[in-house]
């Protein structure tokens, strides 16, 4: 398969890149130059920008597009609009976070998706973030007359992930000692392998699949407590989990996703148990957690050692955390 990736330098891009290679297909990178341009130097490389300057593109042909960095429908219909007739099939990385609120446990492809009031909006935040990529599904679904996949993606981790979302609790239960857990062990949570998602995409791609697909994992239901033991089980050390209750974390302003990862507030948690058989049956597969915990805590080791997380608490602030929270329950 001759293949254009859009993007394709980081995270999942990158993964996507690695997937396709390994697969035996012909691949072509579409991007700025900007992020990571050393990597994948056996592969050709177009130059440009998707907001205004997608001249590299012109005059060639692909068997498909994936489509790994869209955000707003404008900027994805312009890509749309000259890929239409060279590529016979597109694939747009899209997320779960195009559900429209209240977000119920088991929802699938066919549950309401959000709406912008105001379908001019570009700025892109975490209210506007979904329902943008809604608009960008139906301009990739239209512009390619049906002949597309729209990956509606969960929570990606593992290693490169430049956000932290995941990296922190491998990273915390290897510092040890008293570990603050947000609400309960039995809290529901979602997330797949950026290798894992990766394969999947290019699989899908190969075959030219069509549709929405929420791709998320793992494959069978899971709980941050499950994550934290995986973790202290993988890694050893002396870590204990202390469990805050979520009025105490939201009245003391931490910020649920970020500040503490894996954790939506309870009355969000749908969107951490979305159905995924639809892709499972079509081969989405997840290597076990315990390798997922394993190589990102490595992949973190190797970087600098004076990087900051990009997620996470603190550890001065988790530690006043926990003496107000063991103060409370003396109370």
């Amino acid at each position: 398969m001759k293949l254009l990736i859009l993007g394709g330098t980081r995270f999942l891009g990158r993964a996507i890149v690695e997937a396709a290679l390994a697969d035996g297909h012909e691949v072509t990178l579409f991007n700025r130059g900007r992020s990571n341009p050393n990597l994948f130097p056996e592969v050709e490389h177009l130059r440009g920008d998707r907001d205004g300057n997608l001249e590299a593109l012109q005059g060639r042909q692909w068997d498909a597009v994936i489509d790994t960095c869209g955000y707003v429908p404008r900027v994805v219909g312009a890509s749309v609009a000259l890929l239409a007739d060279v590529v016979a099939h597109y694939t747009f990385i899209s997320t779960i976070s195009v559900y429209a609120e209240p977000f119920v446990a088991g929802m699938d492809e066919s549950a309401p998706v959000g709406e912008l009031l105001d379908e001019s909006v570009e700025e892109i935040t975490a209210e506007t973030y979904g329902p943008l990529k809604v608009l960008c599904e139906r301009v990739v679904t239209q512009g390619m007359n049906g002949r597309s996949l729209l990956v509606r993606a969960g929570l990606i981790v593992g290693p490169h992930d430049p956000t932290d979302r995941f990296t922190y609790w491998p990273v915390r239960v290897a510092r040890g000692g008293e570990v603050l857990a947000p609400v309960s062990p039995q809290l529901p949570v979602q997330f797949i392998d950026v290798r894992d998602i990766a394969a999947w995409v290019v699989r899908a791609t190969a075959v030219r699949l069509t549709g929405a697909y929420n791709v998320t994992g793992p494959e069978t239901p899971t709980s941050l407590g499950e994550v934290l033991e995986t973790c202290r089980d993988v890694i050893g050390g002396d870590a204990q989990f202390t469990w805050v209750e979520e009025s105490f974390l939201l009245e003391n302003g931490v910020t649920p996703f970020m500040e503490l990862p894996l954790w939506v507030p309870t009355t969000s948690t749908g969107l951490m148990q979305v159905d995924t058989s639809k892709a499972m049956a079509q081969g989405l597969t997840f290597r076990p957690l315990a390798s997922t915990i394993a190589d990102t805590l490595a992949w973190h080791q190797s970087r600098s050692d004076d990087y900051q997380l990009q997620a996470g608490l603190a550890a001065e602030k988790e530690a006043a955390l926990l003496a107000a929270w063991h103060e409370k329950l003396m109370e």
